[in-house]
């Protein structure tokens, strides 16, 4: 056994002990060792997510039977960790947001008695169980433990009735997909006696397609679906964005909602890939992908309230990824695991600039803080870099990877990819940029017609009485300033490409997985790697995306003039953007009903050849 091998399981064995820590000894400790203790572990949960990384680029994966249940001729009732470079990238994702969120944290939440850091910390060894393990059982296991922690995350503040009302919209929402995922994982076992991943996929090759496969796949991978919050699973997401503290949001936007679409893919390549035809999850996950980048941006252009006005775009960029990894290739993958990357530095930094609106100023409404961020000139600036970098100015990553993503699918036919990569960019980014000028430069009218249906952010509360006035902590805008440095390294280091190219092949690579899981074979794969590489018409494009950003945000603030040039345009749309807007209505029993039509609608697409 490895020594990669040995540490497999503390990633998630590490937070839980530490939480456990926590709860028995904070009451007892000062908050500087408490926010001390919480921020070591996630520092040591990133270090050994760092040596499985390089221990699964080394050697393919990273295998650890649990409590020495080796397979035997290939099969095993033993439970499994399969860690590829993907699966420990996402780990290590997890693990930096997590420890850069409690960073952040050190001045929030006076008087918690370490409840919020352990919770973060069950929430950081969820999502590492959740990527790092081998058997769909135990995904759905890591699944129930990131989900039961980001409920109460999200319903923290529990003296206000909003929060509480986005946790059970998380809370209902979520626990549906699970008892989905549930229902497919029993058809599975009982369809293939076999709960790991290489099992199924050996169980299931060479069989006939049949009505009871495809089930079981649509069941589990509504569960995946929801927390990716693709359309129409997607209603919850800004409920819960609005209300969560906004560490909790770092990681919903940053990590947590793209491992809905690892778990989703992982899936498939592992499981069921023998025996559904990639064309017809192709066609699936582009349909939903595309109606969610469209929803996504048309949402975000529209809101006022900023951590809203955020989360919209982050439905508008996970259907983005989503687009790009239909590809089923090592190009359209790799350019959505390198999308991921970047936009997790842009988006996170930007939740973290708002938190900090919200704590100096009691309120994220983009009206309500018209000029009032004008003493915030670093923060300002921090906010239009950051707003810059997702619409995806070179050289930051989000330009690379949208031009990876876009050409894998352009040269698959999909000839209007790049066409909505840049729309969605330019719609979501813009957007950004109009909140920023108002609030940190004082730019535009302030509106004096409110829509009295629209949430404000008025209602928002506070999370520390301690940056209310004088300097902002340098615990606040520390991590907003590493993570676009690290979205910046994305786009300028071009190691990191090659490894997530390295990564996508191995992904896709059903055979070498699980010859590796069950016989102890080698793992590298021998198809080379994607050529990845700025180019000058991926340059130009996304430079005249950020232009048409920067438009977008004029147009935003100085709309009333802008209506009367093209009134006839908005006044065409306008129909269209209130159904959309209607649609997310807050109510729960709403949005239940919708995931029922999306579980019906992905069924229809990826069971359509069974109906002809």
């Amino acid at each position: 056994m490895s020594a990669a091998a040995t540490v497999a399981p503390l990633p998630v064995a590490i937070p839980i002990i530490g939480a456990c820590l926590l709860l028995a000894s904070a009451r007892k400790l000062p908050r500087a060792v408490t926010d001390s203790f919480a921020i070591a572990v996630a520092l040591a949960v990133v270090a050994i997510d760092v040596v499985l990384y390089a221990a699964a680029g080394h050697d393919g994966r990273v295998v650890q039977w649990v409590g020495g249940w080796t397979p035997v001729h290939g099969k095993s009732v033993g439970i499994v960790l399969v860690i590829d470079q993907f699966g420990a990238g996402a780990a290590l994702l997890a693990a930096v947001l997590t420890a850069l969120a409690l960073t952040f944290s050190w001045q929030h939440l006076q008087g918690d008695e370490g409840h919020f850091h352990a919770l973060m910390l069950l929430f950081l060894a969820g999502m590492s169980g959740f990527t790092l393990t081998g058997d769909v059982f135990d995904m759905f296991v890591f699944f129930e433990l990131m989900g039961a922690a980001a409920y109460a995350l999200t319903g923290f503040k529990v003296g206000d009735p909003t929060s509480i009302q986005g946790g059970l919209n998380f809370g209902i929402i979520n626990s549906l997909g699970a008892y989905f995922t549930l229902m497919g994982v029993a058809v599975t076992y009982g369809r293939t006696g076999q709960l790991g991943l290489a099992q199924i996929g050996v169980a299931l090759g060479g069989r006939p397609r049949d009505v009871l496969v495809v089930v079981a796949f649509v069941l589990i991978m509504t569960g995946w679906l929801v927390k990716a919050a693709l359309v129409p699973f997607h209603f919850w997401l800004a409920d819960a964005h609005a209300v969560a503290p906004t560490p909790v949001c770092v990681l919903f936007s940053g990590v947590m909602v793209e491992l809905g679409l690892y778990g989703a893919f992982r899936l498939y390549w592992t499981a069921f890939s023998p025996v559904i035809p990639a064309e017809d999850v192709r066609r699936a996950i582009l349909v939903l992908g595309v109606i969610t980048a469209i929803v996504g941006a048309i949402m975000c252009l529209a809101e006022r309230h900023l951590k809203r006005l955020l989360a919209y775009s982050t439905i508008a960029h996970v259907g983005v990824f989503a687009a790009a990894a239909s590809s089923m290739d090592a190009p359209g993958v790799t350019g959505s695991a390198t999308y991921v990357l970047a936009h997790a530095g842009a988006k996170s930094a930007l939740f973290v600039l708002a938190g900090v609106a919200l704590n100096r100023y009691r309120t994220v409404d983009e009206i309500t803080l018209h000029g009032r961020g004008r003493e915030l000139r670093f923060v300002g600036g921090l906010f239009a870099v950051a707003a810059l970098a997702l619409a995806g100015l070179p050289p930051f990553g989000t330009a690379l990877a949208k031009s990876i993503g876009e050409d894998a699918l352009a040269k698959q036919g999909y000839w209007i990819a790049p066409v909505l990569f840049s729309v969605v960019s330019a719609l979501t980014a813009g957007a950004v940029l109009r909140a920023g000028a108002r609030i940190f430069l004082g730019l535009g009218p302030v509106p004096h017609d409110p829509d009295e249906e629209e949430s404000t952010g008025d209602e928002e509360h506070p999370e520390t009485d301690d940056v209310t006035e004088g300097r902002i902590p340098v615990t606040m805008l520390l991590p907003a300033g590493v993570l676009l440095m690290g979205c910046l390294a994305v786009g300028v280091i071009p190691q990191i490409t090659r490894s997530l190219g390295r990564g996508a092949v191995r992904f896709l690579d059903t055979a070498a997985y699980a010859g590796q899981a069950l016989h102890a074979r080698p793992g590298r794969s021998v198809a080379p790697p994607p050529e990845i590489s700025w180019t000058v018409s991926g340059v130009w494009l996304s430079v005249a995306v950020t232009a048409a950003a920067l438009l977008v945000a004029a147009a935003g603030l100085y709309a009333p003039l802008c209506y009367e040039r093209m009134g006839w345009v908005l006044h065409v749309g306008r129909p269209a953007f209130d159904v959309v807007r209607r649609l997310h209505s807050g109510h729960v029993g709403d949005y239940v009903a919708f995931l029922f039509v999306g579980v019906a609608a992905l069924a229809a697409l990826v069971g359509l050849p069974l109906l002809s």
